[in-house]
């Protein structure tokens, strides 16, 4: 069985960080690329990062280039997303996502949200 499990979320204020971290288990990350989406109440899930295997390419939303890195760690199945100057409008619940197909571009995570495994999600609140 596929698990995803984040953890690293909770409240902070405008300006601050947080660093959310997915394990995986039943599955290993090689060639499969990773990211992160992300949902507000009431609001469609949307597309944050993304990163492809083996790390090499790297790709964002616009609302959080310059501010959020997403990174990985093969060896340990860990993708990260560190989140840097926090906005209000970061609140969401987080969502690590893996793609079922290999060798998929960064990019193309960014335009699907089909044929992922998702995990349950962590709950970021940015107060103002």
């Amino acid at each position: 069985q596929v698990r995803l499990v984040e953890s690293g979320g909770g409240s902070v204020q405008a300006g601050g960080s947080l660093r959310l971290s997915c394990a995986a288990s039943g599955i290993t990350l090689n060639k499969n690329t990773m990211g992160w989406f992300r949902q507000a109440p009431g609001k469609e899930r949307g597309f944050v990062a993304a990163i492809n295997w083996p790390g090499s390419s790297t790709f964002y939303a616009d609302s959080v280039k310059g501010r959020f890195t997403i990174s990985r760690d093969n060896a340990k199945n860990t993708v990260y997303l560190q989140m840097n100057s926090l906005k209000p409008e970061d609140t969401a619940v987080y969502y690590c996502t893996t793609d079922k197909q290999l060798l998929t571009s960064a990019q193309s995570m960014g335009g699907r949200a089909e044929n992922l495994y998702w995990g349950q999600g962590t709950q970021v609140t940015v107060s103002s």
